[in-house]
């Protein structure tokens, strides 16, 4: 599949040297000076699907978050940083757009964002808990229901009126109905795989640039290769470009993407199964060949 992806909205993203870092700056040692200048990571470029990888500590997310800011992604979920960090972003990175037929620079598409893996174990949660406080409020609206159906209400005074409409919608109603119209219906809940792959699925959309924070936390195997089908059809059918931060094989192993290796010094262009992690996998699985056999 090499070579098919088309659409490239970020071209280079431009890191500081050492030198670069020092000039002006008298807290070098702030996060995230020192990074990456010993990395002899300067000029980054990006194809349709590139990848950061490497183990934790690597910087990968922190790239992210720095082509985030420079770049005025929407987020969902803050990150922790600091006046250092933004000072950073302003003064010392950089970044190149692809050209259009004219030879005009493109615009970085509005609908583009970064998403992380809190995000998505933010969404799970809600879910979870918008579904509970819909059981609670259920109990209480049957309770209800069956009060407001076998009970007599006397109408004394206006004190009285909204019971007698609870009474009256009651009777007009079933229970299901009666309290579905006071509570809500319960928000369709699956594994949290299926709800993850459902968040992302949702969340592309055409013509945009995506950042992506190691969305194979909360995948198991067979949702991780689903997301990189899903990653790999909006490249190539919706003008999508990905930029993600993964130690998953599963998605380092897309064909035709662009993995930049963190966690060699230099930072170097690799094939997936070149990768120390999925080598890793490879002589595990290789120790215990004979149970799959």
């Amino acid at each position: 599949m090499e070579g098919v992806f088309a659409m490239v909205f970020l071209k280079h993203f431009i890191l500081p040297s050492l030198y670069e870092e020092e000039i002006g700056n008298v807290m070098t040692h702030a996060y995230p000076y020192g990074i990456f200048p010993f990395k002899e990571l300067e000029n980054i470029g990006f194809k349709s699907i590139t990848i950061f990888y490497g183990g934790n500590g690597s910087g990968k997310s922190t790239l992210l978050n720095l082509i985030a800011e420079k770049l005025n992604l929407p987020r969902t979920t803050p990150f922790n940083s600091s006046s250092f960090f933004g000072q950073y972003v302003k003064t010392k990175c950089k970044y190149i757009t692809d050209t259009d037929d004219d030879g005009l620079n493109l615009d970085i598409p509005l609908g583009s964002k970064i998403i992380t893996s809190e995000d998505v174990f933010s969404h799970i949660l809600t879910i979870r808990n918008e579904n509970s406080r819909i059981n609670k409020n259920k109990a209480l609206q049957e309770q209800k229901y069956s009060e407001a159906k076998y009970n007599k209400i006397q109408f004394n005074s206006m004190n009285d009126y909204e019971r007698l409409r609870t009474q009256n919608a009651a009777k007009r109603q079933t229970q299901t109905s009666f309290v579905t119209d006071r509570v809500g219906r319960n928000i369709d809940q699956f594994s949290n795989g299926e709800t993850a792959l459902s968040y992302f699925d949702k969340q592309f959309q055409t013509n945009s640039l995506y950042l992506l924070d190691e969305p194979e936390n909360s995948l198991s195997p067979k949702f991780q290769l689903q997301l990189s089908q899903l990653i790999v059809d909006c490249a190539y059918h919706c003008n999508c470009q990905f930029i993600i931060a993964t130690h998953s094989p599963f998605i380092l192993s897309v064909e035709g993407a662009q993995i930049y290796d963190l966690d060699s010094i230099p930072v170097k262009v690799r094939n997936w199964y070149d990768l120390e992690n999925v080598k890793i996998y490879f002589d595990f699985f290789k120790e215990y060949e004979e149970f799959f056999i």
